[in-house]
């Protein structure tokens, strides 16, 4: 990969865009489209509580796309796209390891470890000037 390539990646504010997006765009369509999202990933039993979580996940991406490119902004970003995908990841092998949902959560899984990587990369500002109490 050349560096300017690498350097797109490793930026925070456009991992904050991609990631908010994708958050956003993963927590929409089920609230949009419950049957082409069932489709895709299975039949749901308990629809309110798929709406609950896809509200939630859209809530994250909309968190991260308007943290700002401050230090702090940045790092609010971070925080939320490393919990999120960290928490996502982890439901999709362990429940898929149980037979309790669709392969197709495996290519999320997929998505989400992408995503954790790529923020463990980040060149994320520190503001050195701040001290925690």
């Amino acid at each position: 990969m050349p560096d300017s390539q690498r350097t797109v990646v490793r930026d925070p504010a456009v991992l904050a865009l991609g990631h908010g997006l994708f958050n956003l765009a993963g927590g929409t369509w089920p609230l949009v489209s419950m049957r082409s999202f069932e489709w895709f990933f299975g039949p749901k039993r308990d629809r309110w509580l798929q709406r609950t979580a896809a509200a939630l996940l859209a809530s994250a991406g909309w968190s991260q796309l308007r943290a700002g490119t401050s230090p702090d902004g940045l790092e609010h970003a971070r925080r939320i796209g490393l919990c999120t995908a960290t928490t996502l990841l982890t439901i999709d092998v362990v429940y898929f390891a149980r037979g309790q949902i669709k392969w197709t959560y495996l290519l999320d899984g997929v998505a989400e470890a992408c995503w954790i990587a790529a923020w463990l990369q980040a060149d994320v500002p520190k503001d050195r000037s701040k001290k925690r109490k």
